[in-house]
């Protein structure tokens, strides 16, 4: 269950700890007046760099490149293409 936090007229503020289908309190705990709004506060969540999407997910998968040999994972270098033709042909 949360704890929710009212400001009654005068400015009193306090805390109930209550059910979220529960009714919000009539009148100030402290002092009696009514009615008592309840206090929101900002949610602390700061975007940075260049998006949060691109940590929520996995790096493991790279997009096949143009000549269509799926990424370089064989742990070596890459190659220009023309040295990748010549190594072909030899």
């Amino acid at each position: 269950m949360p704890i929710y936090e009212y400001r009654c007229p005068n400015g009193h503020v306090f805390e109930l700890f209550q059910r979220m289908t529960d009714d919000q309190p009539e009148v100030c705990q402290v002092c009696g007046e009514g009615p008592v709004e309840r206090v929101l506060y900002p949610v602390a969540v700061h975007f940075k760099g260049s998006g949060f999407y691109t940590t929520d997910y996995g790096r493991g998968s790279k997009k096949p490149s143009k000549d269509g040999s799926g990424g370089e994972s064989s742990g070596e270098p890459a190659k220009p293409k023309e040295e990748k033709k010549k190594a072909a042909e030899a």
